[in-house]
């Protein structure tokens, strides 16, 4: 997959925060040698966060976030502010812009202490240094007083670019959790057999991403893929000549695929490898075999990554729900979410149900799922849910044994 074909959520989140006007935009179009955002004079041109899928070399594919200053006025300023420090979950590298000609940074000591509580790497420049005596800018007296390196900058001029690029090169993080998607549990010339439904919800003319990513770790470990529709899957394994080693399924297609499945071939979804790839899988696993505790009128949310258009029998609003229903004998209540935006109410739940966060990326799914543990709130993804309610949770947890070391227990 080339840099620009790269998922937004498997790219790098590099956000800018600070006060109205101090040149985060500017400083976007001078890091990425694009006239990607907005700038003018007036105080408040960014309103809403701005996402910008790009490459910035040598780091790679990345996300750059434009958001509204922190020190925006009035309701609908407020309203801005928040939708600024939802940005915090899901960013990877903050940059905090501060405007060369303050002399006051009390704001800026309340932002570093928000960004330092989420443990996020952070580089300070100083924007605007072309308007200043070069004498009087004294970044070793600011890093003394702001606790961080100080890089002096400026948008207008292209002063200091390149070592706001190299900064950020030098904080990126780790890798966290499980770079592969499946290629640590198969191994090169294993055969996997992909069942992929094409129904009303799938794109006309191509798969899903969660498809198409998988079907790429495979061949990027040298394994041999088959890809079928479950309506044809039973006939794909009689025309094999050997086995496969693992089956991946779409998960509403569980019941079928799982019933014509030998025992002895190991089982999981989509859905099930990005829980691990992304979350937290033996969490969602928990919250799973919390379904069965579930009483009449107990509220349950249904939280999507993304938004997208709602079919007939839509998983997350009719299929979810119906399932759950059927299978507690419960009178339950649903209530839903989409996008970027995550309810704060989670204490009114008795269980999340989320998505299998394609389009989030691990930070920010790491966040929901950590923001429901901490209200003590049970939490699972489609494919767990879906695996529990049909009896099959322990087979298709099988293939992540070895590599979980049994973490499935606690």
């Amino acid at each position: 997959m080339s840099l620009n074909q790269t998922p937004r959520g498997d790219r790098v989140h590099i956000s800018l925060f600070g006060r109205r006007n101090a040149g985060k935009s500017s400083l976007i179009n001078a890091i990425t040698g694009q006239q990607i955002a907005l700038v003018s004079e007036v105080p408040g041109t960014t309103t809403d966060p701005v996402y910008k899928a790009m490459e910035i070399l040598p780091i790679g594919p990345v996300v750059i976030i434009d958001t509204a200053g922190l020190d925006d006025v009035g309701g609908l300023g407020q309203l801005r502010i928040q939708k600024t420090i939802e940005v915090l979950n899901k960013t990877d590298v903050a940059i905090v812009v501060i405007d060369s000609s303050s002399s006051d940074y009390s704001f800026e000591k309340e932002l570093l202490q928000r960004i330092e509580a989420k443990k996020l790497p952070v580089i300070i420049a100083l924007n605007k240094v072309d308007q200043l005596d070069q004498n009087a800018i004294d970044t070793e007296k600011l890093k003394t007083e702001l606790g961080h390196t100080v890089i002096a900058v400026s948008a207008t001029s292209n002063t200091g670019i390149d070592n706001v690029k190299q900064a950020l090169i030098k904080k990126l993080p780790e890798e966290e959790g499980t770079s592969f998607l499946v290629r640590d549990i198969i191994n090169p010339g294993d055969l996997v057999v992909l069942v992929t439904p094409i129904d009303s919800a799938a794109p006309k003319g191509r798969m899903i991403l969660p498809q198409q990513q998988v079907l790429r770790d495979i061949l990027d470990g040298d394994a041999i893929a088959i890809v079928t529709k479950e309506s044809e899957y039973s006939a794909a394994l009689a025309c094999l000549g050997r086995k496969p080693t693992l089956v991946i399924t779409d998960s509403q297609a569980f019941a079928k695929v799982s019933a014509e499945t030998p025992a002895d071939i190991q089982l999981t979804s989509f859905s099930i490898l990005f829980a691990r790839h992304k979350g937290d899988l033996a969490e969602l696993v928990k919250g799973a075999r919390t379904i069965d505790t579930l009483q009449d009128g107990d509220k349950v949310l249904v939280a999507e990554g993304c938004t997208h258009h709602r079919q007939c029998d839509d998983i997350g609003t009719v299929k979810i729900p119906r399932w759950l229903r059927e299978y507690t004998g419960k009178q339950l209540i649903f209530e839903h979410s989409a996008g970027f935006s995550y309810p704060s109410n989670l204490q009114d739940y008795k269980l999340v149900v989320h998505c299998g966060a394609c389009m989030l990326n691990r930070r920010e799914m790491q966040h929901r799922i950590k923001s429901a543990a901490g209200k003590s709130i049970p939490i699972v993804n489609y494919g767990v849910l879906i695996a529990h309610i049909h009896g099959i949770l322990p087979r298709v947890l099988q293939p992540f044994n070895k590599v979980m070391n049994g973490d499935f227990q606690r």
